[in-house]
């Protein structure tokens, strides 16, 4: 079969990636389960760790009550923050700020821009629903204009959108890392953002990448705003996103909470001041349940040695292994003509989309893989199997296509 994703050819033994996911691998009697979860990109499948963490975050709350909020704001946080600027390479942990979702952290960027002034913003059409929701929404202002760069064809898209970027004017360029509706990778994004024109600031959605792809932002964490979460490759949940802000950053949101002034509750001025870190664009309470699971899984995967790389390498081995499938199996519709790509090896995602034509016929193979005991994710006509630590070594993938 020709392909371009070579074998990783390093082999890891099943039991110590699949062991911490035995709630999930496992049916009520014990025995292993019939299903495959391969939507994964979608939903990650918890760790079990994260069972303790979360009786860990009740307990704290119940017996400590405000005191809580010492240990959270004081350990778990920059605990959380070390990690993902460990992850990341990023220089400076206190400039990682956290927010229930990347959707409030954007628009919190968003809203520090002048509304008096006009905005003008660069993107693709490919990125996630609530910015592209968002978008539309600013575009009914009369001082807002967007452009979208086709994200189509994969190969120029680098080329044009950093075209755009140097010969427009714009106040904020946002792009996503992997295209969440496809898995491709932008090209030479990070090397785009290096370049960028100083009035513009950059966001990258890195959701699809962070945990999956090894990612150095170390020699741009000075030059863009990144945003990820733990919901998808983490496998902590919903609710604990973060958002890296450049060094010297004198944006002042005006969407800000009361976390925002922390430092100075006590001492509060008459004029909204923003600190020189992540509380800049801090918000309010949340739960910090997602937190104690986030905090979790980093924990297991550094007592176990499990790195990006060794999680990428794995599940590269798993695409491989179902591409060779693939290639055998001639499907209809789970074929290499549908399969949308740019460069399997090096640029792309944690999943694979095939574009099944029509709404109707990927809602069909849909039901159909569940038949087989295949879990998957579709949008509109675009059907997406995802690969995940907890894919066993000796899974061929065989049942996805009949």
């Amino acid at each position: 079969m020709a392909n371009n994703i070579k074998d990783p050819a390093t082999r890891h033994q099943n039991q110590m990636y699949q062991k911490y996911y035995s709630q999930f691998l496992q049916s009520p009697s014990g025995a292993p389960s019939a299903m495959l979860h391969m939507a994964c990109h979608s939903h990650h499948y918890w760790p079990d760790v994260t069972l303790d963490a979360v009786q860990q975050y009740w307990r704290d709350s119940a017996q400590l009550a405000d005191d809580k909020w010492g240990p959270i704001f004081e350990d778990k946080i920059p605990a959380w923050q070390g990690a993902v600027a460990r992850t990341l390479n990023l220089p400076d942990p206190g400039r990682i700020a956290i927010a229930p979702n990347t959707h409030e952290l954007v628009y919190r960027l968003l809203s520090a821009f002048d509304p008096a002034r006009p905005l003008r913003i660069l993107t693709t059409d490919g990125e996630f629903y609530s910015f592209a929701r968002q978008l539309q929404r600013l575009e009914e202002e009369p001082n807002v204009e967007v452009t979208r760069i086709a994200k189509e064809p994969y190969a120029s898209l680098a080329e044009r959108f950093e075209q755009e970027l140097q010969r427009g004017d714009y106040q904020l360029a946002y792009a996503s890392l992997v295209f969440f509706d496809s898995g491709v990778v932008f090209p030479r994004l990070l090397d785009i953002a290096a370049r960028k024109p100083q009035q513009t600031e950059f966001v990258i959605d890195g959701y699809h990448g962070f945990v999956a792809r090894p990612l150095d932002l170390g020699p741009i964490a000075d030059t863009v705003f990144f945003t990820a979460g733990s919901y998808k490759y983490l496998g902590a949940g919903e609710g604990l996103c973060f958002m890296s802000i450049p060094a010297n950053s004198k944006l002042r949101p005006r969407n800000t909470g009361w976390f925002a002034e922390l430092a100075e509750l006590e001492n509060r001025a008459d004029e909204v001041g923003y600190a020189d870190n992540w509380l800049r664009f801090a918000g309010a309470t949340m739960d910090y349940s997602p937190l104690y699971k986030g905090l979790a899984v980093f924990e297991l995967f550094e007592r176990e040695g499990i790195t990006v790389e060794t999680i990428h390498n794995y599940v590269l081995a798993a695409q491989l292994r179902f591409l060779h499938t693939m290639e055998a199996a001639d499907h209809p519709l789970l074929n290499r003509e549908r399969l949308i790509h740019f460069d399997l090896e090096q640029g792309h995602g944690h999943f694979f989309t095939f574009d099944c034509a029509t709404a109707d016929a990927a809602e069909q193979l849909q039901r159909e893989l569940r038949s087989r005991g295949v879990l998957s994710d579709r949008r509109q006509q675009l059907l997406r199997l995802g690969f995940a630590l907890y894919h066993g070594e000796e899974e061929s993938y065989q049942r996805v296509f009949g």
